[in-house]
């Protein structure tokens, strides 16, 4: 039986037989200027959206079916077209010679039920329900599928969930995922809130190496390093079986050097399991020191997190544009983090010159000496800041003027110097202030005037002097090695440890011309790099360290 669609073919007022089959139909008279004109017509996205619709309503009905998805033994009644022009999963389970392509019933494991039901109303509608109870297990079967923007749509929704209860769990879901936004979002959530996050129980599950990342971090925001103790301890005593041999491990990354005083000998020396670890005696020890000291006594753990308002600042004092130019008053601090300058308070004997710059317990202090404008002096004084009084020791070994003098594993190292205005010495004079001696130890790489010095974890640095290079000195071995090459041949330039870098600033170059640059040597990476430039370029001045608080901090 053929089936024939047409018009109805009208033969009144015919007078005769019927027309011929082929209908002549009117064609309108159309401008010949017209005839290349198209109408390019579009529904929009209402036609794609009405088709997957049709098609969702299909699928509920089982109509056009050709496959079942089967999850955890719930079955989906599916159309593997759609499935296959939504994932590139399904187009290789079902165009390829998979056994799946030839099967009614595909089973697939390793998702919940729930979660591929919500996945298969993103593909029918577009339209996805992300709650806290799916997102994870929609997450993996997103991915699983290869349906990106349903993947990063719960990518989202787990970033606009971080509290201070669940930052750390989601942040161990985004690693294992490799989610590097989201886990870039839960660490700096976690640290912006470690108070609050140290109190839940996810923090008393985090693995050794992932608590030392943070306790680590200049970043950890907290109002006193007292919370930063109280969480290691909180963590430790949570296991404490098995993690007090990690003890010391963490009290190295806890700043202890800044805690209150009182809080210090009453709560960490006071705590029983810290007195029945000899390990950690060493720590507790610096902390003291540092209570004594202040500045004079650097290590990584007395610098300040940044969330205390407190930063390392490099102090600039007078120095002069040129050699024989006029002495310059200005005294100005630099912070390597945010690259600003600000000026201080003008240097009040700024006409004297080569005088030494020096922190104690965050006071800068400046002396004028080694010259007496005829020789060299070989006399030492030491100054007691308690009484605020000068003693004279046993004097060096060797007078000299401009030498590069710093501190280090608690002695005092003169390193080079002239012992007049042609000759220039390379040797090394250490003082132990334990028995009022001095002792010549192995002799600089190089001689050379007008070099700088300063110590960093127990070694000591120098540079200048044109030698284009830094040198390291290790006290314990008694050696000197040549660490790195600087950029360009300098002498007399300020020299400053800062957050962990040793700083080069200005000096002087073989044209006798000062400059304005500044060099970061990280003796952790071996890496030197130039950063911003001093306002003005300068040699022979003074750089020292201290800790300033920000005012930006300052609450109004």
């Amino acid at each position: 039986m053929v089936l024939i669609l047409g018009r109805r073919l009208n033969h009144e007022n015919s007078g005769g037989a019927p027309e011929s089959p082929a209908i002549k139909r009117k064609v309108f008279e159309m401008d010949s200027k017209n005839l290349n004109e198209v109408y390019n017509f579009s529904s929009g996205s209402s036609h794609a959206e009405t088709v997957l619709q049709v098609f969702n309503e299909f699928r509920d009905s089982r109509l056009f079916t050709d496959v079942i998805i089967s999850v955890q033994g719930r079955e989906f009644p599916c159309h593997r077209a759609v499935l296959s022009a939504s994932s590139s999963y399904f187009r290789a389970m079902f165009c390829n010679d998979h056994r799946e392509s030839q099967e009614m019933l595909v089973e697939i494991n390793g998702i919940q039920a729930d979660a591929m039901d919500t996945f298969l109303q993103y593909v029918y509608t577009g339209r996805a329900c992300i709650n806290t109870n799916n997102v994870q297990f929609l997450f993996e079967t997103s991915s699983l599928f290869h349906i990106v923007t349903l993947r990063d749509a719960c990518a989202k929704f787990l970033e606009e969930q971080l509290d201070p209860c669940n930052c750390l769990g989601i942040q161990r879901f985004a690693d294992a995922h490799s989610l590097k936004q989201l886990a870039s979002r839960c660490r700096c959530f976690a640290l912006q809130n470690f108070p609050e996050v140290a109190q839940h129980e996810e923090f008393l599950d985090l693995r050794k190496d992932e608590l030392e990342e943070y306790l680590g971090s200049d970043e950890l925001s907290v109002g006193r390093e007292e919370f930063v103790f109280e969480a290691v301890m909180r963590w430790v005593y949570h296991n404490v079986e098995y993690r007090r041999p990690v003890l010391k491990d963490l009290l190295q990354h806890v700043r202890l050097p800044l805690l209150h005083p009182n809080y210090f000998v009453q709560t960490v020396e006071g705590d029983q399991l810290i007195q029945n670890a000899p390990e950690c005696y060493q720590l507790l020890h610096e902390a003291r020191r540092y209570h004594v000291l202040g500045n004079e006594m650097m290590s990584p753990r007395t610098r300040p997190r940044r969330s205390t308002g407190f930063s390392e600042v490099i102090v600039v004092v007078g120095g002069c544009e040129r050699v024989g130019g006029f002495n310059l008053p200005y005294t100005e601090c630099y912070d390597p983090v945010t690259g600003e300058w600000k000026s201080l308070a003008k240097h009040p004997e700024y006409t004297k010159s080569e005088y030494a710059v020096c922190a104690l317990r965050n006071d800068i202090l400046v002396s004028v000496g080694g010259y007496d404008g005829q020789c060299c002096l070989s006399n030492v004084e030491v100054y007691d800041s308690f009484s605020n009084r000068w003693t004279e020791v046993t004097p060096m070994e060797e007078a000299v003027y401009s030498p590069a003098v710093t501190s280090c594993a608690g002695k005092l190292f003169v390193i080079g110097g002239q012992p007049n205005e042609s000759t220039c010495s390379n040797k090394v004079q250490c003082f132990d202030p334990e028995t009022d001696s001095w002792q010549l130890k192995a002799c600089v790489p190089f001689t050379k005037p007008n070099i700088s010095a300063v110590s960093l974890n127990n070694l000591i640095y120098v540079c200048g002097g044109l030698t284009k290079a830094i040198y390291c000195y290790d006290p314990s071995h008694d050696h000197w090695m040549h660490v790195v090459s600087t950029f360009n041949k300098q002498e007399s330039c300020g020299i400053s440890v800062c957050n962990g870098k040793i700083y080069i600033l200005g000096g002087r170059g073989e044209n006798g011309e000062a400059s304005d640059n500044i060099l970061s040597y990280d003796p952790a990476s071996g890496i030197i790099t130039g950063v911003a430039a001093m306002p003005r370029p300068i040699t022979y001045h003074g750089c020292v360290t201290i800790q300033r608080f920000s005012e930006k901090h300052r609450k109004p």
